[in-house]
């Protein structure tokens, strides 16, 4: 088995498996004996940085808009660019400007650079691309946060509000609203990269604004007596089924009923997608690719003899190789309570340098 697979298995199960006499895998056990030092390392660091910036010793840019931060403490997708496009949406509908910054993983781009819809997931990377199509925002990216922000205030002046996809540890940008979100997989056996699959401390997420759970209770995330955070819960509501190479197209599940069908997901959680497939009574044949994979039409190849079912985010890669009859599954998502009622309190009347008011927003 491949180190990578094995990693995340290791990181999700919770505990080192054990063989029926109690003594751990050998495999498992090595990972532990060599990654747990580096672990130490990597705690070290992330908490003097963490400290660095808390204390003014490394510098933040602090720009003349709030900005709110959407991000988790585990590696992988956790369910960011959904709560993303929701926050643009609710608070577009609201009255605000937003508009979006992400690092665009996968770019080939340099520096910083906007994003068109007409962009390809290899030019700016599959979310900000997402991101450009569904939100209506303007969305820049880059690895500085703060720069591709400056670069989309001074591209779009009337932008009242940033939204980051994916920054929590970017503390270069100051912000004013921290959000994290995790999903059903929780924090994994709880341990820092390496050893495990956190980039923060668990702790860290007592110090947010706000702990959002994707298809779970976010109380589940800390112990009893703990302190928590406002503590929400999105679920990914399935939408019509549009076409992948004509998205005017739509179609239901009740119209791929008896039909061979066949999925891929590269998302931080395949398993997710297949399942929703599933609560819809597809039976599908599902395969799963890495976050954020680059596909290839030989990906691809074993849907050929039916029809191919999919991600939104891995259909902006996928339409460009793909021929054959396929069907992307978009998901809107829901949170309780209301988040954008949230963010829009943190930020209401809230003055920041060199903007004293907030269009849209009751002073």
């Amino acid at each position: 088995m491949a180190l990578g697979p094995r990693l995340q298995k290791f990181w999700f199960r919770g505990a080192l498996p054990r063989r029926g006499d109690g003594a751990p895998a050998w495999f498992d056990t090595l990972l532990f004996n060599l990654l747990t030092p580096i672990s130490w390392l990597f705690r070290g660091l992330t908490a003097l940085r963490r400290l660095a910036f808390r204390h003014g010793w490394l510098g933040s840019a602090r720009l003349p808009v709030p900005v709110v931060v959407v991000g988790n403490i585990i590696v992988g997708g956790a369910g960011k660019t959904p709560l993303t496009l929701y926050l643009a949406r609710q608070l577009r509908a609201a009255g605000l400007r937003p508009g979006i910054v992400s690092r665009g993983y996968g770019s080939v781009q340099e520096g910083v650079a906007a994003v068109s819809p007409e962009a390809t997931p290899a030019q700016v990377g599959d979310e900000p691309l997402l991101l450009a199509r569904e939100s209506g925002c303007p969305v820049w990216i880059g690895r500085d946060r703060a720069a591709a922000a400056r670069a989309l205030l001074a591209a779009s002046p009337d932008c009242n509000l940033i939204l980051c996809d994916d920054g929590l540890q970017h503390y270069r940008l100051a912000r004013d609203v921290e959000i994290a979100v995790c999903d059903v997989r929780g924090l994994g056996n709880g341990r820092l990269l390496p050893v495990g699959p956190l980039r923060e401390p668990r702790q860290r997420l007592a110090q947010v604004d706000a702990v959002v759970g994707n298809g779970m209770a976010a109380e589940l995330l800390f112990s009893a007596k703990a302190a928590t955070p406002p503590l929400f819960r999105m679920d990914l509501r399935p939408a019509s089924f549009y076409g992948l190479q004509d998205p005017s197209q739509q179609c239901s599940a009740a119209d791929l009923a008896g039909k061979r069908l066949y999925a891929v997901a590269g998302i931080g959680h395949p398993q997710r997608f297949f399942r929703t497939l599933a609560e819809l009574g597809l039976t599908v044949e599902a395969r799963a690719f890495p976050d954020h994979h680059a596909y290839t039409a030989a990906d691809l190849a074993f849907a050929r003899d039916g029809v191919l079912l999919t991600t939104a985010k891995d259909g902006v890669k996928c339409a460009a190789i793909y021929g054959g009859e396929a069907w992307v599954l978009p998901v809107d998502a829901q949170l309780t309570p209301d988040l954008s009622a949230f963010v829009l309190e943190k930020i209401n009347g809230r003055t920041v340098a060199g903007h004293p008011g907030l269009p849209g927003v009751q002073e």
